[in-house]
């Protein structure tokens, strides 16, 4: 039991010292007085996954994905409205975050009244909250990638010359139709 406590506070603190990477930000934002060097969708795809771990930890009686999700959130909700305070493009970063609440509700009344309370509706929680995950990790890449559809077509046409070059080779382009 002794080793589980220790993971579980070892975790929270590791969780929460991810969580306060944001202070950098938000020390540049109050040293400019400007949010133009710092990323906006990192934050809010952060709270929105703490929000979605957190009511996960609630429903699942975990004190530990609790505690640390509540810190989370609210460091993210901090972030946000710094962000919010700094920023000269108030209208684009209010409608993401409505944007966001409105998932947020949305999520919310999916999980607590359309699904049944048990084990699927942990099920399916936990795999949403896995999917923003997924999607807090790659967020920052929005900005760093802005040919997205470019990029997936170019992974498909290599998929594609690695997969039929086996096929190709020692067979006469005619014959590739009928296989």
């Amino acid at each position: 039991m002794e080793f589980l406590q220790f993971l579980s506070w070892a975790c929270i603190v590791f969780t929460v010292g991810m969580f306060s990477t944001g202070l950098t930000d938000l020390k540049k934002m109050r040293a400019s007085k400007s949010a133009d060097n710092v990323q906006f969708l990192p934050f809010l795809t952060t709270c929105l996954n703490n929000l979605g771990w957190l009511y996960y930890g609630i429903l699942k009686t975990d004190g530990t994905l609790v505690l640390v999700n509540t810190i989370g959130a609210c460091l993210q909700s901090l972030y946000i409205l710094s962000y919010c305070h700094y920023t000269n493009d108030k209208r684009r970063v209010t409608s993401q975050t409505l944007l966001a609440g409105g998932v947020v509700c949305g999520g919310w009344l999916y999980f607590s009244v359309l699904l049944p309370q048990g084990e699927s509706q942990l099920a399916q929680l936990g795999l949403t909250c896995s999917l923003f995950t997924i999607s807090m990790y790659l967020s920052p890449l929005a900005d760093l990638v802005p040919n997205t559809p470019g990029i997936v077509t170019s992974l498909i046409r290599f998929f594609l010359f690695w997969r039929f070059a086996y096929v190709n080779q020692g067979v006469p382009s005619y014959k590739l139709i009928e296989i």
